[in-house]
């Protein structure tokens, strides 16, 4: 298939362009590279430059390639920040999502991709969390996010245009053959910030509360190695090119660590402690966040393979510690 990748100089789509050529896609990638890196680009995947908001490039783009499908990758991502700034993310990730959806129908391109995320859930009601469990995103980024999927259902019934929404845990790790060289920009996740501390880069590295109801105190996550994700996404276009049907599937591993077991780990990889501090809890935060993947693994054959800690860790570590 030819594939246009919005976003495919970013963190996890870049990766995800590097899954698809190795099956044998063709790749356009579409970026600004406002948080992208020009790095990243393989150099079998045509770049075309752009702002999906500006009608020249990606109208151009559309009007002169037949495109099977697009994965849509060009997004903010910053739970706390949406909240600071709900206009922002509703031009990025709604109104951007919304004309990306309309060109799609309108230049007859059969699948839709889309980055979601497992924040559409809100706090859990129960655990591990499912795709029955009830949607209620506690951050105006989850709720843009929801908005979303909701459109694509209504495009897939009135326009024929199927998706597969991919609802993300959290993404870490780089690709082990060092073919995503750029370092992700901007990051608030836990495993590039304690990266970033242990390398220089960051001069303070914080704990938000050790007072939850877990076994240490910190709060548990389900961390999914971002070439995992980037597997599923091939294997998602595949499914729906073979099946004829919309996808709605959680990627997470289904286990969690806690903080502080995240930094023991990153201490042994590194060589060396880290001076860490405990500050107030973040608003918003549940104690713990695991993901029920039975469905992706039941309808895409779908395993996280590389997804243990200190593999996620040691591949992170190899493009941050100093040279």
């Amino acid at each position: 298939m030819h594939i246009l990748v919005a976003g495919g100089a970013g963190y996890i789509g870049s990766h995800v362009v590097v899954d698809l050529l190795e099956n044998g896609h063709q790749v356009t990638v579409f970026d600004d590279l406002s948080t992208g890196c020009e790095e990243n680009l393989q150099e079998s995947a045509h770049f075309v430059k752009g702002d999906i908001f500006e009608k020249g490039p990606l109208e151009r783009l559309m009007t002169a390639t037949q495109f099977d499908a697009v994965i849509h990758m060009a997004a903010l991502k910053a739970a706390g920040d949406s909240m600071k700034e709900p206009e922002q993310y509703t031009r990025h990730n709604i109104e951007g999502s919304y004309r990306l959806l309309e060109l799609a129908v309108r230049h007859n391109v059969k699948y839709f991709v889309f980055s979601s995320t497992a924040t559409v859930y809100g706090d859990p009601q129960y655990l591990p969390m499912d795709e029955k469990h009830p949607l209620e995103p506690a951050s105006f980024y989850g709720f843009t996010k929801l908005q979303v999927e909701r459109q694509m259902a209504w495009y897939s019934q009135l326009r024929g245009l199927r998706f597969a929404s991919l609802r993300y845990f959290n993404a870490a790790g780089y690709d082990a053959k060092g073919r995503v060289p750029g370092m992700e920009r901007g990051t608030q996740n836990l495993i590039p910030v304690v990266m970033e501390f242990a390398s220089g880069r960051r001069a303070r590295l914080e704990v938000f509360g050790e007072d939850y109801e877990t076994r240490d105190g910190t709060c548990i996550r389900d961390y999914i190695h971002v070439s995992d994700l980037a597997r599923a996404h091939t294997k998602a276009l595949a499914y729906l090119n073979e099946k004829n049907l919309d996808l709605l599937v959680n990627l997470g591993t289904e286990t969690g660590y806690t903080v502080k077991e995240v930094l023991a780990a990153a201490e042994k990889v590194i060589g060396k402690a880290l001076d860490v501090q405990i500050t107030d809890r973040r608003p918003g935060d549940p104690p713990t966040l695991l993901a029920d993947s039975g469905l992706a693994r039941q309808l895409l054959n779908w395993a996280p393979e590389e997804s243990d800690l200190h593999h996620m860790l040691t591949t992170t570590w190899e493009l941050y510690r100093p040279r």
